[in-house]
């Protein structure tokens, strides 16, 4: 269990701060993910799928928290915000991430929550296309379109 804790910890709380928009809600929703994917491991029929399986769990954490707070943001969490692993950079990487983060901020912030959710899961998380289409419900053509248009989104956003 130490191991699992481990692997996901860090992601399942990275995907819910994406997704809640405010750290305590964030660390909330993450160990709430977490206690839900002990107390329900006995349900999980295959354990090649675990991830997308802990993911559901963490994206049904997310909009029961949203459906609770009667202070749901209206923005998602700047990705700048996002604690990232630091090796031994110097000045100008910090600087030239710290840029970076503030443009995808600003681009992630220009897609809407569906697309938004499909790229977070496709392309951070690297979840396949039938993992995500599994986890958020829709059909794999859904997922690649979702990706297709969120990616052209990004790409808008940023290029402006």
């Amino acid at each position: 269990m130490q191991q699992f804790v481990e692997l996901f910890q860090r992601k399942v709380f990275q995907y819910t701060w994406l997704m809640c928009g405010h750290r305590e809600d964030a660390e909330e929703v993450a160990q709430d993910t977490l206690l839900k994917v002990f107390e329900n491991w006995e349900q999980l029929r295959d354990p090649e799928n675990i991830k997308p399986w802990v993911f559901r769990i963490a994206r049904n954490c997310c909009m029961l928290k949203r459906r609770k707070s009667a202070f749901a943001p209206a923005e998602e969490l700047p990705i700048d915000d996002v604690p990232v692993e630091s090796g031994a950079d110097g000045p100008d990487e910090i600087l030239l991430r710290k840029e970076i983060h503030e443009e995808l901020e600003g681009a992630l912030r220009a897609i809407p929550e569906n697309y938004r959710s499909v790229i977070l899961l496709r392309d951070v998380e690297e979840m396949s296309t039938a993992e995500t289409a599994s986890l958020l419900d829709i059909t794999e053509d859904n997922v690649k379109q979702r990706l297709h248009r969120g990616r052209a989104m990004l790409r808008k956003a940023l290029a402006a």
